[in-house]
């Protein structure tokens, strides 16, 4: 007696069902279109909404969605959290080393100055007092005077974060801050320095600050 024999049919996975919409010998066609194929603004533009636990009074929708895909990606995803904002908290740099005390997550720094001017930094690491510059590469500033412009890390020097009571800077070189604030938080400075290779953030070097946001993104 003869053992039956049986066909057997490789059965496509989901998706090669997918795929195989079009007629076979359209392949190739078939292929080439999937690679033009563009992500739809709305789907680009949920993607990089960020969710946020509080509410800014200096940056709007539009413009965290433009500023969330040059974050690292280890931070994508989580949501912002604002930890300190001169609105409620009062203008004080303590205050703001005190809201970061217990903080060991990247932080998001924003200002607006007195001509509405947004601009700020992104940090590596909770902003914190230190004798020495601290921070790593994933450090950068930028800027919205109008348009979004990022400036990031050059590999020249690693001056990337220092503060005491008195003051908070960031990036260096040549005697020249990429952004500094006073103890008071009231002034500001703006230099182009060789750590970000950056162009002053705001209209004038030296600035007044209407409000600063600090988010932390854990």
């Amino acid at each position: 007696m003869k053992t039956p024999r049986c066909r057997y049919t490789l059965l496509p996975s989901l998706l090669e069902e997918t795929l195989s919409l079009e007629p076979v010998n359209a392949a190739e066609e078939e292929s080439q279109a999937w690679e033009e194929i563009d992500v739809p603004p709305f789907f680009t533009e949920e993607i990089n909404e960020p969710v946020l636990n509080g509410q800014s009074n200096i940056m709007r929708l539009e413009e965290m969605q433009k500023l969330a895909p040059h974050l690292p990606l280890r931070v994508t995803g989580h949501p912002w959290n604002l930890i300190y904002c001169t609105a409620r908290d009062g203008f004080s740099l303590k205050s703001m080393y005190r809201s970061m005390s217990d903080l060991a997550s990247p932080v998001l720094l924003v200002i607006r100055d007195t001509d509405d001017q947004v601009f700020g930094a992104f940090s590596s690491t909770a902003i914190h007092v230190s004798s020495c510059f601290y921070g790593n590469g994933e450090t950068f500033l930028f800027s919205f005077t109008p348009q979004l412009k990022v400036f990031k890390w050059t590999g020249k020097n690693t001056f990337f974060m220092k503060g005491d009571a008195d003051s908070l800077a960031m990036g260096g070189g040549s005697g020249k801050f990429g952004l500094w604030l006073d103890g008071d938080l009231n002034h500001g400075g703006s230099h182009p320095c060789e750590t970000f290779n950056n162009e002053a953030l705001s209209t004038k070097e030296e600035f007044l600050i209407k409000d600063l946001e600090v988010w932390a993104l854990a």
